[in-house]
């Protein structure tokens, strides 16, 4: 690595289980995004589990969220900064069954694991940095459609992924209606609302506002904008967690019985600086500006004549999970999906006092949803 401060991947590391490939887009002629930009490459990371059947039918693509990567399973270590954000759903007889499905994780155009992103090297061999192109989820999955076109997968057996990933599933699901047989939605809306995008901008402010961001070029500067980076976490995990799981996991005391009124942290306070100071360590800040930038431009009618016309475009079955708990994406947002959406399943709703979180962390709950939603 170049810049040790942050614990993004770059070539020469350990790759650990990703697979590597490098995409020239449509006739090879690159990428061109939706806000203008152009990449005559792009490098997607990736991981895979279970064995692509003959008739390459039996694919299921999990998408991740915000800050996670391609390693949707597995342990810490081994060149993964982090251990699988899903354990326990994917694997040999398990929710997601590697004994049935061939299982396809990317990490996202624009992150920070493997897939070209802000600190990737371009044609100049320098970091993207600020030159980095502005970026949608539609961009992204343009480019996840040219992974799947590289793997020979026509359509996939079922799209997966809540958050972000959420995001992912949806324009997957309207815009390749054809290849996309089912698709599982969690946690997410069919667009950006306002308190998401001013939620999402504080932390894309507070990154840029601190002063080792330089623009987004500090991959030289031997820094690294960690304060922002750390704050940015903080606000977006206030979102994604609830006021009484604080109540009851902290109250107001004290961390370590110290006197706040001496200076030392409330527990909630060193909650959340504990909780930064880990995504400093492995995520890349221009990546979080980037995807968070790219989550707010999120709206699967933009061009579509409107969400309902998109949604009403469907044509595979769609399975929408929503948390009762959750403050960023609220149950009205899922409701709403399934209202437009031809032949989608009733909402499930899964119970948790952990908020949006719970996508990731009710793996019994939706283990069971997303088992039975992969069902002929």
């Amino acid at each position: 690595m170049t810049t040790k401060t942050s614990g993004y991947w770059r070539p020469g590391d350990d790759p650990g289980a990703r697979e590597f490939v490098t995409l020239r887009g449509e006739n090879g002629l690159g990428f061109t995004f939706e806000g203008g930009g152009h990449l005559a490459t792009v490098t997607v990371a990736f991981e895979t589990w279970g064995t692509l059947n003959a008739e390459h039918s039996n694919a299921v693509l999990v998408l991740h969220a915000l800050t996670a990567d391609s390693h949707v399973v597995g342990d810490e270590g081994s060149g993964h900064p982090a251990p699988g954000w899903w354990n326990g759903l994917i694997g040999p007889g398990l929710a997601i069954d590697t004994n049935e499905f061939f299982v396809v994780c990317p990490n996202v155009l624009g992150g920070a694991q493997g897939t070209t992103g802000p600190s990737s090297l371009g044609e100049n061999g320098q970091h993207y940095g600020s030159r980095f192109p502005v970026i949608t989820v539609r961009d992204q999955v343009t480019v996840e459609v040219a992974l799947a076109n590289q793997l020979d997968i026509a359509a996939w057996y079922a799209v997966v992924g809540g958050s972000m990933g959420g995001m992912r599933v949806l324009e997957w699901a309207v815009g390749y209606p054809q290849r996309v047989r089912r698709a599982v939605v969690l946690a997410v809306g069919a667009a950006s609302t306002p308190d998401q995008i001013a939620q999402s901008s504080l932390q894309v402010r507070a990154i840029r506002a601190d002063p080792h961001f330089l623009g987004g070029d500090y991959y030289e500067s031997g820094s690294a904008p960690r304060e922002g980076l750390a704050i940015a976490r903080g606000l977006g995990h206030l979102t994604y967690r609830t006021s009484d799981e604080f109540d009851v996991r902290f109250g107001r005391s004290s961390q370590d019985e110290g006197d706040p009124l001496r200076g030392d942290l409330y527990a909630v306070e060193s909650y959340l600086a504990h909780h930064g100071e880990k995504l400093v360590r492995r995520f890349d800040a221009n990546s979080y500006v980037v995807l968070s930038e790219a989550m707010n431009h999120h709206d699967v009618g933009r061009g579509r004549d409107g969400v309902a016309a998109a949604l009403g475009a469907i044509q595979g079955r769609v399975t929408v999970i929503g948390i009762d708990s959750d403050r960023l994406y609220p149950l009205r947002l899922q409701e709403e999906i399934v209202r437009l959406t031809p032949g989608a399943d009733p909402l499930f709703v899964i119970s948790s006092p952990v908020g949006h979180d719970g996508f990731l962390l009710e793996v019994d709950q939706i283990g069971k949803i997303i088992r039975d939603a992969l069902q002929e």
